[in-house]
């Protein structure tokens, strides 16, 4: 229920588009959306990036710009692309608009992720949570079809 709740869709290449609402749970100053969550509705749109390369990859770095400010009850329209792969590291860069998907620039990152395996979240992951998700076989399987990729 605490979510962010982002839509979002493949594009052509290696991009993907998605929209985040900014609820009232999300503010930060007053009748503004909190910094905090802007970077990560960014975070989690570059992140699905990686669900295009079929690489399980975790944020290396993030470097958000903040453009203008973002009012509760807007609807973000972002878009992310990956700009490069070299070897384990994929470099991408998101913008997020308001008003519409052709609007203002809101807030932009630029973002570095490095692919892991899954005994990552193995060996850094809380046991119980693990093994919840050790005993979800649609889990178990994503995660062996993300293992035999190249």
């Amino acid at each position: 229920p605490h979510g962010l709740r982002l839509e979002a869709r493949a594009g052509e290449g290696v991009s993907l588009t998605a929209e985040f609402t900014v609820r009232p749970a999300h503010q930060g100053a007053p009748g503004l959306a909190h910094g905090g969550v802007l970077a990560s509705a960014l975070d989690e749109t570059l992140g699905s990036l990686n669900w295009l390369l079929r690489t399980i990859a975790v944020t290396g770095r993030l470097e958000t710009d903040f453009i203008r400010p973002v009012p509760v009850g807007t609807t973000l329209y972002l878009e992310a692309e990956v700009t490069a792969v070299a070897g384990r590291k994929i470099f991408s860069t998101a913008t997020g608009r308001v008003g519409g998907p052709d609007g203002p620039v809101a807030v932009r990152a630029d973002a570095l992720f490095v692919e892991v395996k899954v005994d990552h979240f193995v060996d850094h992951g809380r046991p119980e949570e693990i093994q919840a998700a050790m005993n979800d076989p649609d889990q178990v399987r994503r995660a062996r079809a993300f293992e035999v990729n190249p």
